[in-house]
């Protein structure tokens, strides 16, 4: 089954994280995904760009509304997917709780109902 570790984090200001911070987070998470990879079960891991870079789209009255950061103002921000492939919701709690995000923001664990792979729909 697949399921999407969703990384939920304060988002850091500019020179808030010392260079030295930011390179052992990076170091935590090249291991992370490597364990995920070496396992067999890694699909995708995707980091993003903080929400400043952010555009949203919606068409709330039929009309395009294209509009400058994100959606909602939320305390914590949507920061990194990873999207994995395991037996069952016990198997994605276990790599949640190795996930480096879980030290300083929330990892949501959701089930992918859908997928577009291959060219067509699967479930």
């Amino acid at each position: 089954m697949r399921y999407a570790l969703l990384m939920h984090h304060h988002e850091p200001a500019d020179g808030e994280l010392d260079a030295a911070v930011i390179a052992e987070a990076q170091r935590a998470f090249a291991t992370y995904a490597t364990a995920l990879e070496q396992a067999g079960v890694l699909l995708s891991a995707d980091v993003l760009q903080p929400t400043v870079s952010t555009t949203t789209v919606t068409r709330r009255d039929g009309t395009p509304r294209v509009q400058d950061g994100p959606f909602a103002e939320t305390k914590e921000a949507l920061a990194g997917v990873f999207l994995i492939d395991v037996p069952d919701l016990d198997a994605a709690i276990g790599w949640a709780q190795q996930n480096p995000a879980t030290q300083w923001g929330v990892v949501e664990i959701r089930p992918v109902s859908t997928s577009f792979l291959n060219g067509g729909w699967t479930r």
